[in-house]
């Protein structure tokens, strides 16, 4: 199985990217977030996940390993296979979907085109008990491969602080998600973490 494939992008399509690993070029599926953050003649290094069929064999590419995992849970959910869950993981980043899930919030996962309001409710209510661990494990890692010391990177590791400091309390890793998730959503995402504890408290408080 191909687990990561690094090289330069030689070609981009709307739904795929064509990477050249020394000489040699493979065809991977991308949501179409990863594929706007990616340009012809960059060096791309592609977590991978391999679907292995009789007729075929196809690989689906990500920037992060917390995006691969975001892609292989949506699969568990009936009615959503790998176009779909690339579609929402095109629209809403790992974070964006795990405070998606962690509020509730049905509305945000079904701007994904192809989703509608059934479908993004039966993904917001059975991944409830799954999205804080995905969000606690990923949340200290760059969203992107190419990603610096940005914004993103210091909202991450200042939410898991938040998280890992909930949970410290005696508070379980789906409380303490929603509670960060409701923090950053009233104070913004570049809140540093002891405002998003003092928020969260008063969350978890009610």
């Amino acid at each position: 199985m191909i687990g990561k494939l690094k090289g330069k992008v030689d070609a981009l399509g709307e739904s795929f990217l064509i990477i050249d690993v020394n000489g040699v070029g493979y065809e991977v599926q991308a949501s179409s977030r990863t594929l706007r953050n990616l340009k012809i003649g960059d060096e791309a290094s592609l977590t991978i996940d391999t679907h292995v069929r009789e007729d075929a064999i196809r690989l689906f590419g990500f920037q992060s390993e917390l995006e691969r995992s975001w892609f292989r849970t949506l699969q568990s959910i009936q009615g959503v296979g790998s176009k779909v869950a690339l579609a929402v993981l095109g629209v809403l980043g790992p974070q964006d979907l795990a405070n998606a899930i962690a509020l509730g919030n049905a509305a945000a996962v079904e701007e994904t085109p192809g989703v509608g309001k059934k479908l993004a409710q039966r993904i917001v209510l059975e991944l409830k008990d799954k999205a804080p661990a995905l969000s606690v494990a990923g949340l200290s890692m760059p969203v992107g491969a190419s990603s610096g010391a940005g914004s993103g990177s210091i909202h991450n590791h200042a939410a898991a602080e938040a998280i890992s400091a909930l949970t410290n309390l005696g508070y379980n890793p789906a409380q303490a998600s929603g509670a960060v998730a409701v923090a950053i959503k009233e104070l913004g995402d570049k809140s540093e973490t002891a405002a998003l504890i003092k928020r969260s408290l008063k969350e978890l408080a009610r």
